[in-house]
C-alpha cells in the first residue's frame, strides 16, 4: 500500500496560531525553517548555546534568541535542528527538564528517536518534518512561492492532534506546496542513512574518484580525468533530477546511452548488491549508529572520523579539481559553500 501525500488543502496553518515555536539550531535547516515559519505568520524563537556564532545572525534576521533551555521552556513546539551526534546531550540537559504536557517535540531526521538516544516522556507529541533538500533550497523555494517536498511522520500522538500539527508546520515552511509524504521514523532513518552511504555520498564519491584514478593511472592528463569523471556528473544528475533516467538517456548521445546499458551491469555486480544489502543490515541493526556515536563521543574524540576526513582531502582529484574549477564561468556569488 502506497503512503499518502498531503498537500496545502490537507493542512491547517491556523493550528499554529498562539503557539510559540522554538527552532533549536540556526544552521542550514534551522535558518530556513525559522524564516519560512516567520513569514507564514508563526511566532518563532531561536534556541542556541551561549557563545554560538549564529546568535548575532539570528538576531539580525529578526528573531529573539535564547539558550536552548530557555527557548524550550517558552515553547509549545520544539524543533531540534542540530547535528545528530549532539542531540541526545542537548535534549537531556536543556530540553527534557523544560518539556510540558502537550508540547510537540519535532525532528527533521529520525536518528536519535529511532536508535533510542532520545526517549521522550509519554505526555508529549513526537513528530517529524524532514525536507528533502538542503536548507538553502528550502528557503529559496519558499521565497519563489514554491516548496520543497518533505517527509512527515508521527512517532507519538499524545494529544490526538500530532499529525495535524506536523502538517501545519510542514505548510508553514512551504513543504506542503510541493507535498508531504507520510512515513515513519524507522523508515526515514534507515532509508536516509542507506541512501547517503551506498549511493549519494559513499557510492557516488568513491565511483567518481575510482574513475579519476583509473584514467590517471593509464597516463591521461588529470584535468581530462576530472572533467570526464567528476565535473560532468552534475550534468547527468541535473537531467535525471528533471526528467528521470529516460529523460537523461534521451538527452545524451546514442554512444553514451549504449555504453550506459552495456557497462552499468559490469560495475554494479551481484557482489556489489550483496555489499549494499550488508550496508543496509548494519544500518537496520544499529551497528552503524553505534560505531558513529562512539567515534563522535568524548571517549572516541572523532579520531577515526578526522583521520578519514584528512585522507579524503588528500586525494589527487581535490588538488586538480581546485585548478579546474577556476576555469568555470560562474562567479563565487553562486557558491553553495563559501570557505
Amino acid at each position: 500500500m502506497s503512503a499518502k501525500i498531503y498537500y496545502q488543502e490537507d493542512c491547517n496553518l491556523s493550528l499554529l496560531e498562539g503557539k510559540t515555536i522554538a527552532i533549536i539550531g540556526y544552521g542550514s535547516q534551522g535558518h530556513a525553517h525559522a524564516l519560512n515559519l516567520k513569514e507564514s505568520g508563526c511566532h518563532v524563537i531561536i534556541g542556541l548555546y551561549e557563545g554560538s556564532r549564529s546568535w548575532k545572525r539570528a538576531q539580525e534576521q529578526g528573531f529573539e534568541v535564547f539558550t536552548a533551555a530557555e527557548a524550550a521552556k517558552q515553547a509549545d513546539i520544539i524543533m531540534i535542528l542540530i547535528n545528530d551526534e549532539k542531540q541526545a546531550k542537548l535534549y537531556k540537559e536543556d530540553i527534557e527538564p523544560n518539556l510540558e504536557e502537550g508540547n510537540m517535540l519535532m525532528f527533521a531526521h529520525g536518528f536519535n528517536i529511532h536508535f533510542g538516544c532520545i526517549v521522550p516522556p509519554a505526555n508529549v507529541d513526537v513528530t517529524m518534518i524532514a525536507p528533502k533538500a538542503p536548507g538553502h533550497t528550502v528557503r529559496s523555494e519558499y521565497q519563489a512561492g514554491k516548496g520543497t517536498p518533505c517527509l512527515v511522520a508521527v512517532q507519538q500522538d499524545y494529544t490526538g492532534k500530532a499529525l495535524d500539527m506536523a502538517l501545519a508546520y510542514g505548510l508553514g515552511i512551504g513543504g506542503a506546496r510541493a507535498g508531504l509524504l507520510e512515513t515513519t521514523f524507522r523508515v526515514e532513518t534507515e532509508t536516509d542513512l542507506f541512501g547517503e552511504q551506498a549511493v549519494l555520498c559513499g557510492g557516488v564519491c568513491a565511483l567518481m574518484q575510482a574513475g579519476f584514478d583509473t584514467l590517471c593511472e593509464a597516463g591521461y592528463d588529470p584535468r581530462n580525468a576530472y572533467f570526464e569523471c567528476i565535473h560532468e556528473m552534475k550534468l547527468i544528475v541535473d537531467l535525471i533530477y528533471q526528467s528521470g533516467f529516460a529523460g537523461m538517456r534521451y538527452s545524451i548521445s546514442n554512444t553514451a546511452e549504449y555504453g550506459d546499458y552495456v557497462t552499468g551491469p559490469k560495475l554494479i555486480t551481484e557482489e556489489t548488491r550483496k555489499t549494499m544489502k550488508k550496508i543496509l543490515a548494519d544500518i537496520q541493526d544499529g551497528s552503524f549508529a553505534k560505531e558513529f556515536l562512539l567515534d563522535m563521543s568524548d571517549a572516541g574524540k572523532q579520531v577515526h572520523f578526522k583521520a578519514m576526513r584528512k585522507k579524503a582531502a588528500e586525494h589527487p582529484s581535490e588538488k586538480v579539481g581546485e585548478e579546474v574549477r577556476k576555469l568555470y564561468s560562474w562567479s563565487n556569488e553562486d557558491k553553495l559553500i563559501n570557505n
